[in-house]
């Protein structure tokens, strides 16, 4: 039995909870807030023995297999490589750091404790997902040419002080929600060759909408995220011989429609739970097996990932005011 401690007691900490309880050989038994009265509750209501109201003391109490952190961007870092320090095996919530910085130092402290170390990027682990770089890398719709991907969600309606619109806390769309679209012209076509980015941005200094095009030797992959507006969230990768639809919202999707020959095939292919049940899974067989990342999004992916956002970044001026 596997067992779990939870940092931080928000909306996808219970998300992530509700889907533990479906996955056979995993238990919550920890969970740490900044409030003893939240981690209680919590604790509570999915069925753990332990509450800690600092997260050093759920780092220090040698009740779990591995954290799973589900703070602000922000804390990302520090709390994982202080949990890494007191040999804790760590699965982090994207972003993995904010830069590329804060991941190396990440990944250092892995190696240098010798524990396991991922990235939830739980889109990677969607049955979906997997099944749609299968069909690409076996050559089912040829060589891809375009890849268009897009998130956005309205959310100017929100506090400003929250996650999504402070800069203080690494808001903005580009590390929330952008890190989607990106993932998938990654996965699917590698790191581009070169990046064209333009962004606008809010009255707190944040980063609402920002449209990417990325250059690849025989393709090009149109990626946007945005705050202000909602966008259909449906992904097309179009190849010499068919295309591929992944069906809204991609990035959580239970199937996918392939266009070939004039032939038109809707699969539903599912999900266990919202959808964290496959990246739990993956963690698992990582541990189960002595692995210190995944073969699947390896540390070195996570660094890809956040390599190509820092240079995004860069080309459109979105800073945050701690760097």
């Amino acid at each position: 039995m596997i067992k779990w401690g939870i940092v931080g007691a928000g909306n996808i900490a219970h998300s992530f909870s509700k889907d533990l309880a479906l996955v056979d050989g995993g238990q919550l038994v920890s969970v740490a807030s900044r409030s003893l009265e939240k981690a209680r509750t919590f604790a509570k209501e999915y069925g753990a023995p332990n509450a800690f109201g600092s997260y050093e003391e759920l780092f220090q109490s040698n009740t779990v297999d591995i954290i799973y952190l589900a703070t602000p961007h922000t804390s990302h870092a520090d709390l994982s490589i202080a949990a890494m320090k007191a040999g804790n095996a760590v699965l982090c919530e994207k972003p993995l750091g904010v830069n590329a910085l804060e991941v190396q130092a990440m990944v250092t402290a892995a190696k240098e404790n010798n524990v396991f170390l991922m990235e939830a990027l739980w889109s990677r682990f969607n049955p979906t997902i997997k099944k749609v770089k299968e069909l690409v890398d076996n050559g089912t719709i040829g060589d891809i040419g375009y890849l268009h991907s897009d998130f956005a969600f309205y959310a100017l309606d929100r506090d400003e002080n929250g996650r999504l619109l402070n800069p203080d806390l690494a808001g903005g769309s580009l590390l929330d929600i952008g890190i989607y679209p990106i993932f998938l012209a990654y996965l699917l076509l590698g790191m581009p060759k070169d990046i064209k980015a333009t962004a606008n941005f809010y009255k707190t200094g944040v980063e609402v909408q920002c449209s990417m095009i990325f250059n690849y030797d025989n393709a090009q992959a149109i990626l946007y995220s945005g705050l202000n507006s909602n966008s259909e969230k449906k992904s097309e990768i179009a190849g010499s011989k068919g295309t591929i639809f992944i069906h809204p919202r991609w990035h959580e999707t239970t199937g996918f429609t392939l266009e070939k020959d004039g032939d038109v095939v809707s699969k539903e292919v599912g999900k266990r739970g919202k959808g964290y049940v496959h990246e739990i899974e993956e963690v698992h067989n990582c541990l189960n097996s002595g692995k210190k990342e995944s073969a699947l999004w390896s540390h070195q992916n996570s660094f890809d990932l956040i390599t190509i956002m820092d240079t995004v970044r860069e080309k459109t001026g979105i800073v945050f005011p701690f760097e």
